[in-house]
């Protein structure tokens, strides 16, 4: 079965062409990565927002007053679909600031379609129950932590994936 993946853009967030095919690409990616974890039945709702409206989630459940660019929110529950009568587990929420995609992919000079890819999947395995903790990716140096070295291959493995 196939997990459920929802795509919305924060309001102040202008569809421009080149998002415009953003929310279906961005489905069908995390669907891939779900699968290649072998995680099924599950729900994900992700958020692309601006730098402002993840600066104030960060203050608000982390207590740090910055912008950043990917914050995730691990949900525990299931529900039973209507239509279908299957159960689904709900992982949670990802929200990915696509200002600072663009940001990061100037100051690690890479693509802002590898950026994004990245942050997904570093969202998704958060929702997973992974942690890298003090340690943040610098794509000049290999990661040392189990989580950083699993997105970074997942990455590797998806590297002819486009989003943007």
């Amino acid at each position: 079965m196939k997990n459920k993946i929802f795509v919305e853009f924060q309001d102040e967030i202008e569809i421009t062409d080149e998002l415009s095919s953003l929310q279906k690409n961005t489905q069908n990616f995390v669907q891939k990565i779900l699968q290649k974890q072998n995680l099924q039945n599950k729900e994900i709702s992700i958020l692309f927002c601006n730098n402002s409206f993840i600066q104030n989630l960060n203050k608000c459940y982390r207590n740090i007053d910055l912008p950043t660019d990917v914050l995730s929110f691990e949900n525990e529950g299931t529900y039973e679909d209507e239509q279908t009568s299957e159960v689904f587990a709900l992982m949670g929420d990802i929200a990915i600031s696509l200002e600072f995609v663009k940001e990061n992919a100037k100051n690690f000079n890479t693509t802002q379609n590898e950026e994004l890819k990245r942050l997904l999947i570093h969202g998704i395995l958060h929702l997973t129950g992974m942690d890298h903790g003090d340690e943040h990716i610098d794509i000049a140096t290999p990661p040392k932590c189990e989580m950083l070295i699993l997105q970074e291959e997942i990455l590797q493995q998806f590297s002819n994936e486009n989003i943007l």
